[in-house]
């Protein structure tokens, strides 16, 4: 593979990796659909089963969430011809790699949430 162009680690620069890769996964639908498919990892997840797991989401944003991690090589997609058709996912050899760094975010804001939570409220309350 070549080296991704963009200045990498110039989060200013829209070319950069690691400013790319957030755009694409930093939403919490994508974080919990890597999350769901890595625990089940490696059987196979079905649409209506991610959607059970992920409370919330609507059919339309699981769509385009799953849509995302499709086209980026992230999860495979497998279709079976019945009817209706029965849509199974699995995360790919890359979106398994991506699920570690993840349970790091998830661990770090597990840990430091209730900080930021403080803080936002120190801040509210002298805004009055």
């Amino acid at each position: 593979m070549t080296a991704p162009k963009g200045n990498r680690g110039d989060l200013f620069d829209p070319g950069c990796p690691t400013r790319r890769l957030l755009d694409r996964i930093g939403t919490k639908w994508t974080s919990m659909a890597v999350k769901v498919l890595a625990d089940a990892d490696p059987e196979e997840v079905r649409f209506a089963e991610l959607q059970r797991r992920m409370p919330g989401v609507s059919q339309k944003m699981l769509s385009a969430t799953l849509q995302s991690l499709t086209r980026d090589g992230l999860v495979a997609r497998r279709v079976e011809p019945t009817v209706p058709p029965k849509v199974h996912y699995r995360l790919t050899g890359l979106g398994r790699s991506l699920e570690v760094p993840l349970a790091a975010l998830r661990e770090w804001a597990e840990e430091h949430m209730a900080e930021i939570d403080q803080a936002n409220a120190t801040a509210r309350s002298g805004d009055n």
